[in-house]
């Protein structure tokens, strides 16, 4: 998708489908939230983690998980991310 910004450039919006595999922990964090009256962003990714394996970055916003479109909520993410024991499946809005 692109979306044309006020300068008339086209900004490219990517919707990339992230795999973690191997289990918690998964090496990122999560701020903000539907709650907060805010997107849900990722804030840090560890070096070396299993985010930074497959290229998560500050920034990248959470949209699904395992499959679950997300309502926003930042508790609902981290329940769903909780529940992940071996695989965990993101696509985020980057």
């Amino acid at each position: 998708k692109a979306n044309q910004t006020r300068s008339g450039h086209f900004q490219h919006i990517e919707f990339p489908d992230v795999l973690l595999s191997g289990g918690a922990p998964w090496g990122f964090t999560l701020k903000g939230g539907r709650e907060h009256r805010e997107p849900l962003l990722i804030t840090k990714v560890e070096e070396g983690s299993r985010a930074a394996a497959v290229s998560l970055q500050v920034g990248d916003e959470m949209v699904n998980i395992n499959q679950v479109p997300l309502s926003g909520y930042r508790q609902e993410a981290i329940c769903l991310v909780k529940g992940s024991y071996k695989t965990l499946n993101l696509v985020v809005k980057r």
